[in-house]
């Protein structure tokens, strides 16, 4: 009797190469965000109109999501990958010589449109990888792109410390050159998955959105989870600015670390992807976003509360994303960025409206509205769960009858 042979896996050295290749771009959104003092004193403009810098980068990165990240499914990803990088490298270079803040404002923006490569890296993660090891591939990659996230105001803000705000974009150009040149060489290449026309594969987005139920319930989930994470993130700077707290900007972006964490667990969510508990997981990371808001409802005097309730949340969150995505990736092959795009679209707009409602809460009622926003969202999920839960049960228990009666 011949012995199946092991099924292949993904080179880790290109698994980690893709995880760098996510944090390293997505963090080109971040390094402003801790400069923004500096550069308007070093450029003679207001703070608020240095906080426009922020704005750019979300309205350039929207932007790629729609109308860059398609392309991932017509085009050769590994060429439109480093090209896309170099072109970051390009405008970040621009940046970092900016003699204007209008100059500045406009090369930041259009960085926050290929900063989407991270977007176009996670699905090619996805098709690069084995059926066996999806999850736990993509789930590795995501902890790479977190961690950019994550780590990008910390690096920009002892850079620019150590040295100027300039020299931040300059080695984010470096970096990106890097990069290009070395997955160029490292990635297989990737044909496209589709020969449709870019304005087809456009609308199709739109048609994979009503023709794909998993798809939706997918989005509904990742939409509350990035609500709840930029309500959290948003008005938290508030509470621990007021009374009781006092703390300073530098202390506030330490919370920010809780989110270690989250970036930890993307991980094993992959590998629960990969063991078929995608559903019970789901369920179970639901409930830990509902559990942290309790605490952090209760945690209006007590840091331990506001630290714990902080880590609870991003696990939650990060942990149902990385399902989420291993979930969408398997219904159609050809079309993950388009997927993506799908998905990722609908999170950005809802974490932009999480941000919103956040401010809308703590003018309207301090830590306790925002506490109870977060609850709600917490509990629109559990919700979903539950009647995603029921229906599975009655289709299986339907499905059990009728093989009951045929037998």
């Amino acid at each position: 009797m011949a012995v199946s042979p092991a099924p292949s896996s993904l080179d880790r050295r290109v698994v980690w190469l893709l995880a760098i290749a996510c944090g390293a771009s997505v963090a080109n959104l971040y390094y402003a965000q801790p400069l923004l003092d500096v550069i308007a004193r070093d450029l003679g403009v207001s703070s608020g109109a240095a906080g426009l810098l922020v704005t750019a980068s979300q309205v350039g990165y929207a932007a790629g999501l729609v109308f860059l990240v398609p392309l991932g499914d017509l085009l050769d990803r590994r060429k439109m990958v480093s090209r896309m990088l170099v072109v970051t490298a390009v405008f970040l270079a621009l940046a970092a010589a900016a003699p204007s803040f209008a100059v500045l404002a406009i090369a930041i923006g259009i960085v926050g449109v290929t900063a989407v490569v991270a977007q176009v890296l996670v699905p090619l993660a996805g098709t690069l990888a084995a059926e066996h090891e999806r999850g736990k591939v993509v789930g590795d990659v995501m902890s790479g792109l977190l961690l950019g996230i994550l780590l990008a105001r910390t690096a920009s803000g002892l850079i620019a410390a150590a040295t100027s705000w300039r020299m931040v974009y300059v080695i984010g150009a470096v970096l990106m050159v890097a990069l290009a040149f070395v997955l160029r060489r490292m990635l297989p290449p990737t044909p496209p998955e589709t020969d449709m026309a870019y304005g087809a594969a456009l609308r199709s987005v739109v048609a994979l959105v009503r023709d794909e139920p998993l798809l939706r319930r997918r989005m509904f989930y990742g939409a509350l989870g990035m609500a709840s994470f930029s309500v959290l993130w948003t008005a938290i700077a508030f509470l621990l600015s007021d009374d009781p707290f006092n703390y300073g900007e530098g202390t506030i972006g330490l919370f920010g670390l809780a989110g270690l964490v989250g970036a930890l667990t993307a991980q094993r969510a992959g590998r629960l992807a990969d063991a078929g508990r995608t559903h019970a997981a789901t369920g179970a990371f639901l409930l830990a976003i509902a559990v942290a808001w309790v605490l952090l409802a209760f945690g209006g005097t007590s840091v331990t509360l506001i630290i714990a309730g902080a880590i609870l949340l991003d696990l939650g969150i990060q942990g149902q994303h990385i399902l989420n995505q291993s979930t969408i990736y398997a219904l159609a092959p050809d079309a993950r960025s388009r997927i993506t795009t799908a998905y990722m679209s609908s999170n950005f707009a809802f974490g932009a409206l999480g941000s919103a409602a956040a401010s809308i809460a703590w003018s309207a009622g301090g830590w306790g509205a925002v506490s109870v926003l977060g609850l709600t969202l917490a509990a629109l999920g559990l919700l979903g769960w539950a009647h995603e839960h029921t229906t599975g049960e009655r289709a299986r228990a339907a499905h059990r009858a009728q093989s009951e009666t045929i037998a």
